[in-house]
């Protein structure tokens, strides 16, 4: 029997518990999901603070404080191809299959389509305070980001160093300009 399984491509800079309420909702419709952890190269930047694999252990620790099954994802790092005639190749040849793709970026919505894929918007849950953007100018201004994640993000965080990071990396940026 083969398996309905959906993609959703996220940056997931950090995690947080918006991503785990859309993972919830597709797991809704589908038996499994690919999670891929988007623009996996990119680190150490500002809008991009995280590296791939911080990423992915945020994703597993925080599925597991969820109580998702483990069968029911994979979680693949994916790197930027800037090519974006390949990009849907290079996608199919890092993941097992997939019927459905799940994501509000018009761009990967609009090459999946072109490539004949069903392509399904998520929902958005609070996504005014649930952004990777707000996260991150709330740790940079040292209000309250513990509670828009999973308390496994904010450990990782925490023992990643990664306020500091953030504060550090924002410091190097704006005096370059």
């Amino acid at each position: 029997m083969r398996k309905n399984r959906g993609l959703l491509i996220g940056r997931m800079q950090p995690v947080h518990n918006g991503h785990i309420q859309i993972i919830k909702k597709t797991l809704e419709e589908v038996d499994e999901i690919i999670i891929g952890i988007g623009s996996a190269q990119l680190s150490h930047e500002l809008k991009d603070p995280f590296t791939a694999g911080e990423r992915v252990m945020m994703m597993n620790q925080a599925l597991a404080e969820n109580n998702i099954d483990s069968s029911k994802y994979y979680i693949i790092p994916m790197e930027d191809v800037n090519r974006n005639a390949l990009w849907v190749a290079h996608v199919k040849m890092i993941t097992p299959p997939f019927s459905k793709v799940y994501s509000g970026n018009p761009l990967v919505q609009r090459l999946f389509i072109e490539e004949g894929y069903e392509v399904n918007t998520p929902p958005l849950f609070d996504r005014k305070i649930l952004s990777g953007t707000e996260i991150r100018k709330r740790i940079l201004n040292d209000d309250n980001w513990e509670e828009l994640v999973p308390k496994a993000t904010a450990k990782i965080i925490n023992e990643i160093d990664g306020i500091n990071r953030l504060k550090h990396l924002s410091r190097k940026e704006l005096s370059e300009k």
